[in-house]
């Protein structure tokens, strides 16, 4: 099931990015600019992790171990000054341990999870895929040029776990699920909950 185990930085943030999104970062903090100056260096990624207790800017975190790694495929300079990347996800991890820097900044031995295959979307679910082109619609979601197979199951709740406003522990339930279909499910009885 797994592949091999890494040493990376971790992100931990707010919201998630799952294999194939992508999310815009600002980068203020000097850990995390020394982060980002090692990555684009080494031509590595880091791993984006949800958030359990504390806040982004804080050292005292707890963070969830099922996470992505990311990498970094744009950057540039913002107009309030701070230093914007955006990065997409590439594959599920799972972190195996987990420690802190001199500076601050997470670091992790992470392994990669198999990768989840795709999946014709079934009929029954096809109000999702009108949901998620309805949330594309947005100016700041359709500027981040994700591509999405509305025909794939995996894709359509990859996509709709990270954009939809629910919880972030049901994000995370959703994020570490492996079978695209029971992911659908839950975001269906997620969506009937809210109506």
């Amino acid at each position: 099931m797994i592949r091999h185990t890494m040493h990376v930085p971790l992100f931990p943030l707010n919201s998630l990015v799952l294999p194939g999104g992508r999310i815009p970062l600002q980068l203020f903090e000097p850990r995390y600019i020394d982060m980002l100056t090692r990555c684009l260096k080494e031509d590595r990624g880091f791993v984006v992790v949800l958030l359990r207790e504390g806040q982004e800017t804080s050292t005292e975190v707890a963070f969830y171990d099922i996470g992505t790694y990311v990498r970094i495929i744009d950057f540039q300079q913002l107009d309030n000054g701070l230093l914007g990347i955006t990065v997409e996800g590439e594959a599920k991890v799972a972190v195996v341990s987990s420690w802190q820097a001199d500076d601050g900044l997470n670091i992790g031995d992470v392994e990669y999870l198999l990768d989840e295959q795709p999946v014709d979307m079934p009929d029954e679910y096809a109000e999702l895929p009108e949901v998620l082109r309805a949330l594309f619609r947005h100016p700041v979601i359709n500027d981040l040029n994700m591509e999405v197979d509305y025909d794939d199951a995996r894709d359509v709740g990859w996509r709709l776990t990270e954009l939809l406003p629910i919880g972030k522990k049901d994000k995370q339930r959703l994020a570490e699920l492996q079978d695209p279909l029971e992911r659908l499910r839950r975001l269906q009885d997620l969506l009937d909950s809210m109506e």
